[in-house]
């Protein structure tokens, strides 16, 4: 692959991670509560994003982490899922902005995945069971995700097997956001 200037470059992948939420239902939100989430979630990706954007070789791929309840109403989550959506909304708009220097923007959406974060909720054991459970319930496959099943994904929108993958929101949640 080469740049502009006709050298060969090589591919960089910039992985944009950002994901703050807690629940508060519609006549409960704040603005400190709305500022919190977007700051993280959206304005923390962004300027991520732009700041890397000059180290970026021609060629290179941004992949945005986003999440089923993007497209999926989840009560109480309003915030969080307005924030995933607009995750969604960059990666279409920053694909056609980078067309010209053949930089690959897509999102990786998970549905509920089976991490430690669910320890660090403030609830306790019995609770954080029940909660899987109910996840796993609203979820075709029956499960939670394994963080490798996400990694996959991951491994794969960044590699040159995706190369013709540009906007895409792939949906790495067992049908939850499908359904």
């Amino acid at each position: 692959m080469r740049d502009s200037n006709g050298r060969e470059a090589r591919s960089i992948i910039v992985f944009a991670n950002a994901a703050s939420g807690s629940p508060a239902p519609l006549g409960r939100i704040s603005e400190d509560h709305f500022d919190r989430i977007f700051d993280v979630n959206v304005r923390g990706l962004l300027f991520t994003v732009q700041r890397a954007l000059p180290l970026l070789p021609d060629g290179s791929s941004i992949l945005l982490f986003g999440a089923s309840g993007a497209t999926k109403g989840i009560a109480g989550l309003s915030v969080y899922t307005a924030s995933k959506a607009a995750v969604r909304a960059f990666a279409r708009s920053w694909s056609v902005e980078l067309q010209e220097r053949r930089i690959r923007v897509n999102v990786l959406s998970p549905g509920p995945t089976e991490t430690p974060i669910f320890d660090k909720a403030g609830i306790d054991p019995d609770g954080v069971k029940a909660m899987k459970a109910a996840f796993a319930s609203s979820i075709p496959a029956g499960r939670l995700a394994d963080p490798y099943e996400i990694a996959r994904a991951a491994v794969f929108l960044s590699s040159d097997d995706s190369s013709f993958v540009i906007g895409a929101d792939i949906a790495v949640d067992g049908g939850h956001a499908q359904t």
